[in-house]
């Protein structure tokens, strides 16, 4: 947890205690092309509820906001209530940064994406959407406290979750049935 990144929300009006309202908002350039973010430089953080507003909040990268070492339940299943929030900021992210560039990921780069976060959380990716859902980690872990063991069974649960909605080298299931029905209905 990052009190300062807290503070800076509050005192823009955001409720920190929600942190699956708020989303890590894409960033679009020249012609219409997603920037990616840089772990240098602030992160966008779009209020939820309807609120519009958006702030830039600088955070640390994800290896400097472990907290503990809390071990997560299984996975296997529906993750339990209290990992909720988190995985909603990531899928919520990876659901706006989709409709950002009018087309969704394929399945497989989902996977990849979330094998790539688990294994290099503070690493770089060609992928601009990769620089999304590591800022999306960065804003929970910043708002929550988790342990590394935590972060890893969360993203790797995302990884399998892809897999499993993969049924071929472009199928685009995980964003069909997972993302866009949940953050876009």
């Amino acid at each position: 947890m990052d009190a300062k990144v807290v503070k800076m929300l509050e005192k823009a009006g955001m409720d920190t205690a929600y942190p699956e309202v708020l989303r890590v908002t894409t960033v679009l350039g020249e012609e219409g092309r997603v920037l990616p973010l840089s772990q240098e430089l602030p992160v966008p953080v779009l209020g939820g509820g309807g609120d519009e507003r958006v702030v830039w909040v600088p955070l640390e990268p994800i290896s400097r906001l472990w907290v503990g070492s809390r071990v997560p339940p299984d996975f296997s299943f529906a993750p339990p209530p209290e990992y909720e929030p988190f995985f909603i900021l990531l899928e919520a992210t990876a659901a706006d940064y989709c409709s950002a560039t009018g087309r969704p990921e394929r399945d497989k780069e989902f996977e990849r994406l979330y094998r790539h976060l688990r294994r290099r959380p503070d690493g770089q990716d060609a992928n601009p959407l990769f620089s999304y859902l590591q800022a999306a980690a960065r804003l929970y872990l910043s708002l929550c406290d988790v342990s590394q063991a935590e972060f890893e069974a969360v993203v790797n649960r995302l990884r399998r979750s892809a897999k499993t909605f993969s049924w071929s080298l472009i199928s685009t299931n995980y964003h069909r049935l997972v993302l866009e029905d949940l953050f876009h209905a």
